[in-house]
Parts: C-alpha cells; structure tokens; sequence
C-alpha cells in the first residue's frame, strides 16, 4: 500500500498494511524548508516544496496542509497579526457589540489573496503527489470558533449566557457557517482527497457540554454534510480534554477526530471504536518537541496498542508540532507505527 491507500483504508474501515501517520507538522516543514514564516506564507510554491521534502525525509503517508487559526477569520474582518516567524493570529475582535450581526453582510472568501495562496499550496501538492500520497486540506476555524473570533472570547461566551442573545448568537454562526463553507468548497475545488477544521474554543475547556451541543454541534454537522455531498471525507479537530462531549462530537457524522493529548485515549478508543478515526494524540510539545526519541517511540507504541483492535486510527500528534522538534523524534514516531 502507499499513503494515500493506507490512510483511506483507515477512513474506510479496512486494515491497512501498517498504521498509517500523518503530522500536523507545518511549523517544522518550513523551519526544515529553510524558511522564515512570514516569507513562506506567502509562497505557494515554497509551503509546498517544504511538505514534499517533509514527506520525503520521514516517509509519511499524508500531508496536513495548515497555515495558520487565522486566514479564514481575515476574510471575516477580525485583525490579523502576521509575526516574523510564527504562524499568524487573529489580533483583537471586530464587532464590538452582538447587535452588529444585522448589519454584517456576505463574505467572498476566495476573493481574498491568502486564501488563495493556501489554495494554490493544495494544488501543487496533489499534483505531485497523485494518489500516491494522501493531502488534507486544513480549512481553518469551523464557525463557533469563527464567531469568538469576530466578537472576542470573553465576550463570545458572555453572549450565550444571555438567553436574549441567542437569535443574534445564531445568525452570526450562519454566517461564519458560510465562510467556511465556501472554503470547503473551494478546496474541493482543488483535488484535495480530505478536509478538516478545527474548533476549539467549543470543546469542554471553554463551554459546557450543553453549550457545546446547542452552538457548535448543529453548524460542525452542517460543515461535515456540505463536504460528504462534495464527496470529501471531513475531519474535526478540538483541542482539550473532549471525553464528556465525544459521543456528542460522533454526531457530526465527521469520519474522524483530530484530538488533543489532554483527551484519555483509552476513553475515545472505546466510544468511537468502529463509528470514526481517532487521528493523534501524542503531546506535541512535552513528548515529540522535547522529550527523547526513546519516550516519543514509547508512546507511539503505547496509542498504536491501544487502537490495535480496530483499523480506524492514524498516529499525529494532539496538535502543531513545534518548529524545533527534534528529526530524530519523527523518526522514533514513525518506527512505532511501522512496527520496526
């Protein structure tokens, strides 16, 4: 099997030849690219060369492409910082109060030009890739973490406190719903083989597992059936500790959750065996960014026996990984899940 074979035999439900991998690795793949962030970012050409040489280096079986949280909060109006070498940010909120939602109006999301850099990026990736290797198109924030953005965090989750907000609360996730709906399918537009966001401030560390279901759930699912009628199979991502809302998050209808290593992986195991694909969740930054290459391997090891019972997983870790990270750390990772 190649890549891309094995992590659709994954998502299909089917054995694949070895646990199949793929790294939420951006920061690093233009650190080892060579390049500064506020350069590559720019670059279509660049992001993609920096993941064929990742791929190439560490024999992995797909590409993650993400750039940022921000870009498609850009489109939105919300201020974005662009640091040197980080990735960019969303800077402040732009409605100041939750009555502005009447006045917003539609957004064209491909009209804006880093938007269509991430786009060319895909492009260039599944050209050269084929199906040899299997690319993921990253379509940024879903909406519930779209509309925290736009009105800021604090005052995002004092809004839904307020029963007299609700209407207006709604409207606007309609319309970050949109947003990222047309991403969705712009991105379809570019041959990518899978798609995914992420949208974190609506997992149990920000908001209650009631809040979660009411204000998320319904637009994730809006999300995940736009991408399923594209013919796209749609992956979520919520960082945190997400046990009390995982059956919950199973009602999405994503094909698999990208989760954090703060979420027990013995508690997903159980409750999303044979119904998703657990994609992670090693920690990014204590056991793949700083910790030896003997611990990264033995946790490797330690998620690939817990999901050794069912064909429905994909070692990553639990979210970026860090600029800095050790190759040797990839390489002990990626002998865990070829079983060497």
């Amino acid at each position: 099997m190649n890549g891309y074979q094995r992590i659709s035999a994954a998502f299909a439900g089917e054995w694949p030849d070895r646990v199949p991998v793929i790294l939420h690795n951006f920061m690093m793949a233009a650190r080892e690219g060579g390049h500064v962030i506020s350069q590559w970012r720019r670059d279509p050409e660049k992001i993609a060369g920096s993941f064929i040489r990742s791929v190439e280096t560490y024999d992995l079986d797909a590409v993650l492409m993400d750039l940022d949280t921000a870009t498609l909060a850009g489109t939105l109006g919300v201020p974005v910082e662009q640091p040197e070498d980080d990735p960019a940010l969303s800077h402040g909120a732009c409605l100041q109060d939750l009555a502005e939602v009447d006045e917003l109006r539609p957004v064209d999301v491909g009209a804006d030009p880093r938007v269509q850099v991430w786009l060319e990026a895909v492009r260039l990736l599944v050209a050269h890739f084929g199906d040899e290797v299997l690319v993921r198109g990253n379509c940024d924030q879903a909406a519930f973490s779209l509309a925290s953005m736009m009105r800021g965090p604090v005052e995002w989750m004092m809004d839904l406190t307020d029963p007299d907000n609700h209407e207006r609360a709604r409207k606007l996730l309609d319309h970050c719903c949109e947003a990222h709906l047309q991403l969705v399918r712009l991105m379809a537009e570019t041959g990518a083989h899978m798609a995914s966001c992420g949208d974190s401030p609506a997992g149990p560390s920000l908001v209650s597992p009631r809040m979660y279901r009411d204000f998320a759930l319904p637009w994730e699912r809006r999300i995940v059936e736009e991408a399923h009628r594209l013919g796209l199979p749609y992956v979520i991502h919520i960082c945190g500790r997400t046990e009390p809302i995982l059956a919950d998050m199973l009602k999405t209808g994503a094909d698999g959750f990208d989760l954090d290593y703060q979420t027990d992986a013995r508690v997903a195991h159980d409750k999303m065996k044979d119904r998703a694909v657990f994609v992670g969740n090693l920690d990014p930054s204590e056991v793949i960014g700083r910790g030896t290459p003997e611990i990264v391997e033995q946790k490797s090891r330690e998620l690939v026996e817990i999901f050794a019972d069912t064909p429905r997983f994909v070692l990553n870790a639990g979210c970026a990984i860090p600029a800095d990270t050790p190759p040797d750390n990839i390489r002990a990772m990626i002998r865990a899940a070829r079983g060497a």
